[in-house]
């Protein structure tokens, strides 16, 4: 099994700009994707969860990295995306910490942090 590596750099929380409206937030997490050596830079995914909901236990949606078709863990990298971006926004986040919170908007918050995320991929089956 070969392995991927994500080097997360910069979140853009509820963004009009990536879709944000009455029903949903839109976020963006940017990164850079490492496959056997192979370096994919600029990198970016949208995350979408529901407005009004949980804020912590809402379901995010996690859209497929803008510009790449190659071999993946689609699953492997959705846990990868939600756990940076809650360790910037939420109950342990390090950005805005919110607990228990429903019905929260914020908008336009752009967060610059690094985060490094490894997963094993098959070479066998793109995975999406």
């Amino acid at each position: 099994m070969a392995k991927a590596k994500v080097v997360f750099q910069k979140l853009i929380q509820d963004s009009q700009d990536y879709g944000s409206d009455d029903e949903h937030m839109v976020s963006r997490a940017f990164f850079t994707l490492e496959i056997e050596g192979n370096r994919h830079a600029d990198m970016f995914v949208d995350i979408k969860q529901p407005v009004g909901g949980d804020f912590e236990k809402s379901l995010l949606e996690v859209s497929r990295p803008a510009g790449y078709s190659g071999p993946f863990n689609y699953e492997a990298f959705r846990a990868a995306v939600e756990k940076y971006y809650r360790s910037l926004v939420g109950s342990s986040g390090s950005g805005i910490h919110i607990q228990g919170g429903r019905n929260i908007r914020m908008r336009n918050n752009t967060f610059v942090q690094q985060s490094v995320a490894e997963f094993e991929i098959s070479k066998s089956n793109a995975g999406w």
